[in-house]
C-alpha cells in the first residue's frame, strides 16, 4: 500500500451533505473532513476542468490537509476539450490557448509550493482522435506546462493501441486507465503504465452515458465483487514500481466515497 494513494474526484458535492458529511458541517470543513475523519491522503481536483481557480483558492485547500496528502489537477478545457469541440464551429485559437495554460500554470503554484502536487491529468474528449496532429498538441502542453507530471485520459477508443503506449513511454507522460461503460467510441479498460505514475479511475458503468446530463452520467455504485475483480489489476500496476493514484470519480450521492474507502479495505488484505 506504500505506494498507493486512493481518493475521490472532487469532495464538494451538494448530495454529500447529511450523507456522507455530517449533518451541520460547515462547507468550509469538508476537505478536513475528507482527510482527517475518512481517512483520504489524496483529492483529484475536478473544479479545474470547469474553471481556472485563483492561486488563494490554491493555497487555502493545501492548508486544510496534512503533509502526506497529494492533490491532483485536472486540466483546464479551454486547453483539453474546447479547442477540438466542433459543435463550437471554430478553430483552436492558438494565442487563447496558450493564455490559458499560463494562467492555469500560475494557479497551481500553491501545490506545488507546498509540495503536494502528484501530477495534472490532461482529459481529452471523445472528439479528440488519434493523430499526428493531436500527438503535436499534446507535446505542446507538456512543453508550455514544464516540468510537471503529467497524466493523460483517452475518451475515444481508437487511442487503446500499441503506438500510443509507445508515444507515452517516449514522451514521459503517464496514461489514465479507465473503467467506464463498454460502450462503442469509449475507452476500453486497458492496464498500462507509461511513466513514473500509475493512474487508474472509475467513472462507474452507466449504460445512458451519452444521453445522460452530466449529473447522472455518473450514477454508478460498483459491487463489492466488481471491486475485487480489479485487484490483480491494482497489483499489477503497483509492481511496476510507479506511485499508483487511484480515483472514484462516480460521485453521484456519495458512491466514490463509499467505493473509495471499500477499495483501501481490500487492498489492506491483499497487497
Amino acid at each position: 500500500m506504500q505506494n498507493i494513494k486512493i481518493g475521490t474526484s472532487g469532495f464538494s458535492f451538494p448530495d454529500w451533505r447529511n450523507n456522507i458529511y455530517p449533518a451541520g458541517l460547515p462547507q468550509k470543513d469538508e476537505l478536513r473532513y475528507y482527510a482527517n475523519e475518512l481517512k483520504f491522503n489524496c483529492l483529484e481536483i475536478n473544479v479545474t476542468y470547469y474553471t481556472i481557480i485563483q492561486e488563494k483558492s490554491a493555497a487555502a485547500i493545501t492548508e486544510k490537509t496534512g503533509d502526506d496528502f497529494e492533490f491532483v489537477v485536472k486540466g483546464y478545457k479551454g486547453f483539453t476539450h474546447d479547442p477540438f469541440d466542433n459543435r463550437l464551429d471554430k478553430k483552436p485559437d492558438q494565442e487563447k490557448i496558450k493564455e490559458y495554460i499560463e494562467k492555469f500554470k500560475s494557479s497551481i503554484k500553491p501545490f506545488i509550493k507546498a509540495n503536494k502536487l502528484g501530477c495534472i491529468l490532461l482529459q481529452f474528449p471523445v472528439f479528440f482522435y488519434p493523430s499526428q496532429e493531436s500527438k503535436d498538441y499534446i507535446l505542446n502542453c507538456k512543453k508550455m506546462l514544464g516540468n510537471i507530471k503529467i497524466v493523460i485520459e483517452f475518451r475515444n477508443s481508437g487511442w487503446a493501441k500499441k503506438e500510443t503506449f509507445e508515444f507515452l513511454k517516449y514522451n514521459n507522460l503517464g496514461f489514465c486507465v479507465v473503467d467506464e461503460p463498454k460502450l462503442p467510441r469509449l475507452m476500453p479498460f486497458v492496464n498500462e503504465v507509461t511513466s513514473d505514475i500509475a493512474y487508474l479511475r472509475f467513472h462507474g458503468r452507466n449504460k445512458n452515458w451519452f444521453n445522460a446530463p452530466t449529473s447522472e452520467r455518473y450514477n454508478y455504485l460498483y459491487t463489492d465483487d466488481e471491486l475485487k475483480e480489479f485487484l490483480p489489476e491494482i497489483r499489477k500496476m503497483a509492481s511496476s514500481g510507479a506511485k499508483t493514484y487511484i480515483f472514484f470519480n462516480n460521485c453521484h450521492a456519495g458512491s466514490a466515497v463509499k467505493n473509495a474507502m471499500k477499495m483501501k479495505d481490500l487492498l489492506k488484505f491483499e497487497i
